[in-house]
């Protein structure tokens, strides 16, 4: 496994979050995306390619 370099994502976090720090940061990149902990911006990134972020997103909004 190789590792991603995220010196140059551009991190979001949700419009629904209601600053309490509370949050997760998105950031889109070649082929994927990167989920973090917003209180722990240096800590673990989860990486999705774009199918399976699309199927989650998906099953969120379906319930």
């Amino acid at each position: 496994m190789t590792a991603l370099d995220l010196s140059r994502a551009e991190w979001r976090t949700s419009t629904r979050s209601v600053g309490n720090g509370n949050c997760v940061e998105v950031a889109t990149m070649d082929g994927g995306v990167a989920v973090r902990d917003s209180k722990d911006r240096h800590g673990p990134v989860l990486t999705f390619s774009l199918s399976a972020w699309r199927t989650f997103v998906t099953s969120v909004h379906s319930h």
